[in-house]
């Protein structure tokens, strides 16, 4: 199967019925042009970018690079001085070109290709909701929320078993990096923690009441993910893989669906300054899928995301990121990006991913996810990797080529929506909130368990899996990916798939 090339973020996985999904064209019966439509970046009447102006670290930027900055046409935003990364608006188009040149300046770097853009937003669809009827007719068993019999990817994992004895701990918090998180919703107001909680669109923290919440206009996405991780147990709705764990908020994204480096960035340091201890990203950032580091400013997005995500996780976070929905090996020698950038006009373009990153995903010390379906196979659209997918856990597919055993009738993964509502979404965007759970499981059960312990324990407690082989997902007589590695460590599955039991009992 050769993977289509969409223009859209991750953040947009496969929901059924979702029009500008990251990877819809993959799912049968859906015609190629739901995958061609994208959000359209409005730009206001000014012409001012947003910048990174990466400084030594542990010092804000001195008088003499705020006096070159400002000479420059530039206007700081924030600084966060922990890290030496500064955020920058400038109408000047050869801000970055002027800034590198200035003494103390180790890197600077637009962080997106159009103008910043205008309070406008454009409709990028729903997942598939559940309606009324199919809510009263779901089978639970005794003990269980309503939902939960159509939710196979928790025995996928056994954290139907790891609930029998530990829900998690209300100590540990989940951070949701994302689109926001409608936490009135009942299944998630019980475990959410507001404290940790924060809007970073803007790349400097809003902690305006509310301002984590998603307007009505804006993805789902965030919401889906939230429950996912904690949805409480509670006798209403789905449950969560971690029912008994805390999950933040906190909004990256902004009103066109943008991931962009300055709130990515302010949404690490938020997660490091709040205690968080495990952070959730089903993301790219944008603009570039894949950041080359012999581009001077897609070098400087790399730098500042590296230095935001390494600080989160010095101050006690583990950091999971989804694979990604292309299908694409990203463990090989070069690939063919024709999405980037993708807030301007995209172009393709060949990259080494050894040199080329997709960020957070490939950065050092994250969790890297794979995903999978019903049957338990690498699905159809995940990325892959040997070296690079760390570990494997459920984020759904089409049933037609991965049908649940009843009573779960879809092959996607159910999640909470804004509003009060569940309903049915997919992608290694689903697939990531599943392993960021576990490790929740686990710091509830080694509360003192540092993050590189939490990850040892992640990946030792995995259920190895070996490649399929071949892979031939839509049974067509064709090879759609190929497996390298071990059964105890391999491109599909990394170190296995996540298990919940384990982390509750070891």
């Amino acid at each position: 199967m050769t993977a289509p090339h969409p223009r859209h973020r991750r953040a947009l996985a496969i929901p059924a019925g979702m029009a500008v999904a990251a990877s819809l064209a993959f799912l049968p019966g859906v015609p190629a042009s739901a995958a061609e439509a994208a959000p359209t970046l409005s730009a206001d009447s000014s012409s001012s970018m947003s910048y990174v102006v990466n400084v030594r670290a542990g010092h804000g930027p001195s008088a003499h690079v705020k006096r070159e900055i400002a000479k420059a046409g530039g206007t700081i935003v924030t600084s966060y001085d922990r890290i030496g990364v500064v955020v920058v608006h400038s109408a000047n188009p050869d801000f970055a070109e002027t800034v590198r040149k200035v003494r103390g300046v180790q890197s600077a770097g637009a962080t997106r290709t159009a103008p910043l853009p205008s309070a406008a937003t454009t409709d990028t669809g729903a997942p598939k909701v559940l309606s009324g009827e199919e809510i009263a007719a779901a089978e639970a068993a005794e003990g269980q929320d309503p939902l939960q019999g159509l939710q196979w990817d928790l025995p996928a994992i056994k954290a139907d078993k790891a609930h029998e004895k530990s829900l998690g701990s209300e100590k540990v918090t989940v951070a949701v990096i994302d689109t926001g998180v409608d936490d009135t919703h009942p299944d998630i107001a019980p475990n959410f923690d507001r404290d940790a909680s924060v809007n970073c669109v803007s790349g400097k923290p809003d902690t305006t009441d509310g301002a984590w919440r998603p307007s009505a206009a804006e993805s789902p996405h965030g919401t889906h993910v939230a429950g996912e991780i904690a949805a409480a147990k509670n006798g209403v709705g789905m449950t969560g893989v971690a029912p008994g764990v805390k999950v933040s908020g906190i909004k990256v994204s902004n009103p066109d669906g943008f991931f962009y480096t300055e709130a990515v960035v302010c949404g690490f340091m938020w997660a490091a300054e709040h205690d968080v201890d495990v952070t959730n990203n089903s993301y790219y950032t944008d603009p570039w899928y894949f950041n080359c580091k012999n581009d001077p400013d897609q070098k400087a997005l790399v730098e500042a995301v590296t230095r935001a995500s390494r600080y989160a996780e010095k101050k006690g976070a583990v950091n999971v990121a989804a694979a990604g929905n292309e299908n694409y090996d990203l463990s090989s020698d070069e690939i063919t990006d024709p999405s980037s950038p993708n807030d301007t006009t995209p172009g393709d373009r060949v990259v080494d991913p050894s040199e080329c990153l997709d960020i957070p995903t490939q950065l050092p010390g994250v969790v890297t996810v794979a995903s999978t379906g019903a049957k338990g196979l690498k699905s159809s659209f995940s990325n892959h990797g040997l070296g690079v997918v760390d570990i494997a856990a459920p984020g759904g597919d089409s049933t037609a080529y991965q049908k649940p055993e009843p009573p779960a009738t879809s092959g996607l993964i159910l999640g909470t929506l804004p509003g009060g509502k569940w309903g049915y979404m997919a992608g290694t965007s689903m697939a990531s909130p599943h392993v960021a759970g576990v490790a929740a499981l686990i710091k509830s059960t080694h509360p003192h368990a540092s993050p590189a312990m939490v990850k040892a324990l992640l990946y030792a407690q995995a259920d190895a899996t070996a490649c399929t082989k071949p892979y031939d997902i839509d049974g067509d007589g064709k090879v759609d990916a190929v497996c390298e590695g071990s059964k105890n460590r391999n491109g599909f599955y990394g170190w296995g798939m996540a298990d919940a039991l384990d982390a509750v009992t070891w």
